[in-house]
C-alpha cells in the first residue's frame, strides 16, 4: 500500500514510520511512505497557508490554495484505488474495522494532516472522501492521528508482521482483551508466573488464555462481549463471573 501524508510538518511523522517494524516493512516493499509538506506548495511570497477565518473566530484556517495543489501533486500518477483521509476531530472514530477496510479497499491513501483550526471547508468538499478522528479530544494537528493510521493499517498487510496471527489473535482484533503475557524468569521479586503456563499442557493454556481474556473485556470492555465469537464454554464462564460479582460485589473479581 501506498501512504502519501500531506502535512506543514512532516519530519514529526518521518522518524516513527521509519523506525522498527515500519521501517522494515518500507525496506522490504510492502509498504512505500512519501511525504509532502504543503508549505512547499504555497504562492504567497512568505510561504503562508493560512488566513483569518470569514465571520470571525479564534485561530487560523488553512487556505485552499496549497492544500489543493498539494493534493493534485501527490495524487499524479497513482493507480489502483485511491482514498483521501482527512485527520479531523470531527470524523468517524478510527478502530480495527476500520482499519481492516482500508487495507482491503485501497491500494492508496492519501492523509491531509490539518492544523490551526482546521481547513477551509471547500478541501473536504473537493477532495476528501473520509475524515477520521482517533479520539474525542482535539491535538494541535493531525500528524500524531496519521501516524496512528499508517501503522494500524500496515500492520493488517501481509508480510508486514512475521506470523498473520499476529493481528488476527491479538487484543481487539480477536474481539477480546488479550489475556496476560509472561516471560523469564518465572519467578521475579517474589511474583511467579502462573503455574499452568509452566506445566506445559496447550490444552490447559489456551482455555487459560481465553478465560482471563474474557475476564478482562468483562471488567475493563464490556461492550465488546456484545459482537465477540463466544462458544458456549465461553457464555458459561462469564455467567459464573457475574455469579461471582452479585455474591461479592465489593471483591475484584479474579481467576
Amino acid at each position: 500500500m501506498n501512504f502519501k501524508i500531506l502535512s506543514l510538518f512532516p519530519e514529526v511523522i518521518a522518524p516513527y514510520l521509519s523506525s522498527s517494524i515500519l521501517g522494515r516493512a518500507q525496506a522490504a516493499g510492502k509498504i512505500r511512505v512519501d511525504y509532502y509538506n504543503i508549505r512547499d506548495y504555497s504562492k504567497d511570497k512568505h510561504r503562508r497557508v493560512d488566513d483569518t477565518p470569514y465571520g470571525g473566530g479564534y485561530g487560523m484556517v488553512m487556505a485552499p490554495q496549497p492544500v489543493l495543489d498539494c493534493h493534485k501533486a501527490a495524487s499524479a500518477g497513482l493507480a489502483g484505488r485511491t482514498c483521501t483521509v482527512y485527520l479531523s476531530p470531527a470524523g468517524r472514530k478510527f478502530n480495527h474495522d476500520m482499519a481492516l477496510w482500508f487495507r482491503q479497499s485501497f491500494d492508496n491513501l492519501i492523509l491531509l494532516c490539518g492544523h490551526y483550526e482546521g481547513i477551509d471547508q471547500r478541501i473536504i468538499d473537493r477532495v476528501v472522501d473520509q475524515e477520521v478522528s482517533v479520539g474525542d479530544y482535539v491535538l494541535t494537528g493531525g500528524e500524531l492521528p496519521c501516524a496512528i493510521l499508517v501503522d494500524a493499517i500496515s500492520r493488517l498487510i501481509d508480510g508486514v508482521l512475521p506470523d498473520g496471527e499476529c493481528y488476527t489473535n491479538e487484543s481487539i482484533a480477536s474481539g477480546l482483551l488479550e489475556y496476560p503475557q509472561y516471560t523469564k524468569p518465572a519467578t521475579y521479586d517474589g511474583a511467579a508466573v502462573p503455574e499452568v503456563l509452566r506445566a506445559g499442557n496447550h490444552a490447559d493454556i489456551t482455555r487459560w488464555q481465553r478465560e482471563q481474556a474474557l475476564a478482562k473485556t468483562w471488567r475493563v470492555r464490556p461492550e465488546l462481549l456484545n459482537t465477540a465469537l463466544l462458544d458456549k464454554d465461553d457464555l458459561l464462564f462469564l455467567e459464573q463471573l457475574r455469579l461471582e460479582a452479585l455474591e461479592a460485589p465489593e471483591k475484584k473479581v479474579t481467576t
